[in-house]
């Protein structure tokens, strides 16, 4: 892995308060998706509010309040390598690498500690030669 973190997830409970709370903070969202996620571009990576975190993840419904940590890869055929390499090292993943209903591919895994990391190919988010993920 290179050192970057593309994406920081939050779950969610109801995804229109939430984009609601963040606007009110001044920020606006570059992209919603029905009420299931939106998007926000930072300074180098995006900020997810997705109403349904655990689902996506594979795993047992915990509620909102759930977070992940993304990685997103520059090529579909990089994340077999992170997944391998995270497992070799203690990790254990959660959701195999699947095509994913927004084009991309996607998998999950969980640090020795259960920390979700989600590991991403999406055309539409350009990296930049610094690493920097962005909406595009």
């Amino acid at each position: 892995m290179e050192p970057r973190i593309s994406a920081v997830t939050l779950g969610v409970a109801d995804l229109d308060r939430s984009v609601a709370f963040y606007r009110g903070l001044g920020l606006q969202p570059e992209q919603v998706v029905g009420t299931q996620v939106a998007f926000f571009q930072f300074n180098g990576f995006v900020l997810c509010l997705y109403a349904d975190l655990a689902a996506d993840a594979g795993i047992p419904a915990r509620g909102a309040g759930l977070t992940s940590l993304a990685y997103n890869v520059r090529a579909p055929g990089d994340i077999d390598a992170v997944l391998a390499a995270a497992e070799a090292a203690g990790g254990s993943v959660l959701r195999p690498t699947h095509d994913t209903d927004w084009g991309g591919r996607s998998s999950y895994f969980a640090d020795p500690d259960g920390h979700l990391w989600e590991v991403a190919w999406n055309p539409s988010w350009p990296i930049d030669a610094e690493g920097r993920t962005s909406l595009g």
